[in-house]
């Protein structure tokens, strides 16, 4: 999904929606409805064509863009096309075909450790569950949430700093000050059958439209029940009366 589209589509929506929000249940129907009309097909922006290549896109996409990462991959899963492969490399050769990513000396650690268990604890399969999944080097929570979600199509959601603040920008959580109890709040509210996609949905928006810096507010379609939003009309509003 590219910038302009998924802010035109924001925009277009915003033009015909005004409304005030009453409940936590209309405000989440009211996300989840302008979702599916401008971005029914949201997917993750990383490149893959198996579990165990989302795995290692997942793990080098750490504070590194899926730009970077998808430029990375294509070389690394020539080298190295399944976790058998990689776990005979080096950690100074892994190094080699990753040092342009962020954190690349733990990167390339990590991506051995987790190489070798999967072969010797899980057969160079990777697991579906979560709890497995964190017992590979470099996977904590977050990954393994996308990859059972992504891979395994599994009811979790993965809390990155774009979902953890579009999340509280929007009002969708209440008092969550740390990626799990954003986490738990959005799997309490979503849909179980929407919330991988939803997932998706909150990283597209925040990586677009609700940007850390210079947030595209009047572009975006969910202004109109954004507390966030709300917050700064009003602080808007008081500038211009003193």
């Amino acid at each position: 999904m590219g910038n302009k589209l998924c802010v035109q589509n924001a925009l277009n929506w915003s033009i015909f929606n005004c409304v005030i929000m009453k409940s936590k249940e209309e405000l989440y129907r009211f996300v989840i409805d302008y979702f599916l009309k401008t971005l029914p097909f949201a997917d993750t922006e990383l490149h893959y064509a198996n579990p165990y290549e989302l795995l290692v896109a997942v793990i080098l996409s750490a504070q590194c863009t899926d730009k970077r990462v998808n430029l990375i991959t294509p070389d690394f899963f020539m080298r190295y096309p399944n976790a058998y492969e990689l776990s005979e490399a080096t950690v100074e050769e892994i190094y080699g075909l990753v040092k342009s990513c962020s954190y690349p000396n733990n990167k390339a650690k990590n991506l051995l450790g987790m190489a070798k268990v999967l072969v010797n604890e899980f057969n160079g399969t990777v697991p579906s569950d979560i709890d497995l999944l964190q017992r590979l080097p470099g996977v904590g929570r977050k990954t393994a949430n996308v990859i059972a979600s992504v891979v395994f199509h599994k009811p979790t959601m993965a809390v990155d700093t774009h979902v953890f603040r579009v999340a509280n920008r929007i009002g969708l959580v209440k008092n969550a000050k740390t990626p799990l109890a954003v986490e738990r709040q959005l799997m309490e509210n979503f849909p179980q059958e929407l919330i991988p996609k939803a997932h998706h949905w909150l990283i597209l928006h925040g990586r677009y439209v609700c940007t850390a810096r210079n947030p595209k507010c009047n572009e975006c379609g969910l202004n109109s029940v954004c507390l966030e939003y709300k917050k700064l009309s009003k602080k808007t509003k008081k500038t211009k009366g003193t």
